[in-house]
């Protein structure tokens, strides 16, 4: 008798529990970067942003192939992660671009679809007479005398009560310049597409009055595009450094072209990496500009015609702008180069002193200066201040450090004095400091790497999110006192106050306020 067997389903073999300890081991060591990262001592913000994006894209990149090819996930859920991964990164892709970073280095995200503001005037005024130099000019960079100081005018404190009153708004083409006004006329630079222009405003009223052209072009992902520079006024005429290295003379009245030159092409040097950021300097019939990193520190031009007069410096130059003043004794164009700080003569250019200070990153701060032979200079990336002393000996003039402090680390900002106490952006956050000891007196109040002028003892913030805060000037705390919505977005840009006249700009828009006096 036969029997048939019947027969069975073969039994799947179990399945492979999940493997989750690469997950938790990947986990466990990005908490830990970012806590050693965040919890101990840095130079700077910066010094913990960079290291936090590098853990975030590391552990990202490595929980994807551990959830594609090692986690022992279901077939169908690693595809749908992989799937889903690469259809987001596409989006993002064809969504969204990085336009720029913040002052400590966080990319900044807009949309592509999301193009340059509409720069269509609304309403041109015919070539004017700028009325003037007057009372309340700011005719350059950090004010009349290059120091981020006014005397006045004695602005009110309460902005809820009296209110600035906004005279006008506008989109203005991408730049990181200021304005410069004398009488009637505010002057700026911008990107326009193709081209780099200078451009004057009228003040009261924001109209267009003239537009110098050349068609010229700097972009980069850290710095931006178009010029970093603001323009100087002088004798009627404006010079203008563009970001590629044009220098022009215009006429004020009417934006006629007087003379140009090509300090890259003169000097046969390579543009630095950020562009050309030097405010023109006029010192009696030459106007000097920093060189930016290209092999020597400054170069001067005649006034009248452009030709030039000398070229001078042993170190590469920084991103900053010369100052004139007298120290020791001696009158000096002051510079702060990539590697080192001197003095030169304006007439020849001839180097007085010259002291090392060979510490990483840019440095963009000008000189403070404290006294009749003192003064501070001070930089970002963890570089921190220096108070030196110039003084003359038999062998001329020598140099010496009289304190060095990591505690005001000033990395765009310009640094100012009231009554004893030097006051600046540590890292974006502002700082009251001890000249005399380079002690902190106290440090609060997050503005960002903004920018500051000190006007008849209150210091007139500019945050790097376009606020302008108003703070008293005091070493014993930290009080704000008004705050105004003057901008949105990114502002690296100083402000320029003519009169009771505030003029605010960022990459995109300009406004100019009245302010409430006394």
């Amino acid at each position: 008798m036969m029997v048939s067997v019947r027969p069975t389903a073969a039994t799947p073999p179990p399945r492979r529990p999940i493997r989750w300890w690469p997950a938790a081991v990947i986990l466990a060591l990005a908490v830990t970067r970012l806590a050693i990262a965040w919890l101990r001592d840095a130079p700077s913000t910066q010094a913990r942003v960079v290291p936090t994006l590098k853990v975030m894209v590391l552990s990202a990149a490595l929980l994807f192939l551990w959830a594609v090819l090692f986690s022992r996930l279901p077939g169908r859920a690693r595809l749908a992660i992989a799937l889903a991964v690469l259809l987001v990164g596409a989006a993002l892709r064809l969504t969204v671009r990085i336009t720029g970073v913040s002052g400590n280095v966080v990319p900044i995200l807009t949309w592509r679809w999301s193009g340059p503001p509409s720069l269509e005037d609304p309403g041109s005024l015919s070539a004017a007479s700028s009325g003037g130099p007057r009372l309340g000019d700011y005719p350059q960079f950090y004010g009349p005398r290059r120091d981020a100081t006014l005397p006045g005018p004695r602005l009110a404190t309460d902005w809820r009560s009296r209110p600035p009153r906004q005279l006008w708004r506008r989109q203005v083409g991408e730049a990181w310049s200021s304005f410069a006004v004398v009488g009637a006329a505010a002057v700026t630079q911008e990107q326009r597409g193709e081209d780099e222009v200078v451009v004057r405003y009228d003040l009261e009223s924001g109209k267009q009055v003239w537009l110098h052209t050349d068609r010229t072009r700097l972009t980069t992902t850290i710095g931006g595009r178009g010029p970093r520079a603001t323009p100087t006024i002088g004798d009627g005429r404006v010079y203008a450094l563009g970001a590629t290295g044009r220098l022009n003379c215009l006429e004020l009245d009417s934006g006629e072209l007087v003379w140009s030159r090509d300090l890259v092409g003169d000097h046969q040097l390579r543009l630095a990496d950020y562009g050309m950021p030097s405010s023109p300097l006029l010192v009696d019939d030459l106007v000097v500009v920093q060189l930016a990193r290209v092999g020597s520190s400054l170069a001067a031009y005649r006034r009248s015609d452009g030709a030039p007069v000398w070229r001078a410096g042993q170190d590469s130059g920084s991103y900053s702008s010369p100052i004139l003043a007298t120290v020791g004794g001696v009158r000096q164009l002051l510079i702060v180069n990539q590697r080192s700080v001197a003095g030169h003569l304006p007439e020849s250019g001839e180097m007085l002193w010259r002291e090392e200070w060979p510490v990483p990153g840019e440095k963009i701060t000008p000189p403070l200066i404290l006294g009749e032979d003192r003064f501070l200079v001070s930089a970002g990336y963890g570089a921190g201040s220096r108070l030196l002393r110039l003084r003359a000996d038999q062998a001329g003039l020598a140099i010496e450090e009289l304190w060095a402090s990591p505690r005001l680390k000033s990395k765009f900002a310009s640094m100012v004095v009231h009554q004893g106490t030097v006051y600046g952006l540590d890292d974006g956050v502002l700082t009251a400091l001890d000249p005399e000891t380079g002690k902190r007196l106290w440090k609060r109040g997050r503005y960002g790497h903004g920018q500051m002028i000190l006007v008849a003892g209150l210091l007139l913030i500019q945050t790097e999110k376009g606020d302008v805060v108003l703070v008293e000037a005091t070493p014993e705390e930290h009080r704000e006192l008004s705050r105004l919505e003057a901008l949105t977005g990114k502002t690296w840009n100083p402000p320029a106050l003519a009169g009771r006249y505030l003029l605010v700009r960022n990459n995109r828009e300009a406004a100019c306020y009245e302010l409430p006096v006394e």
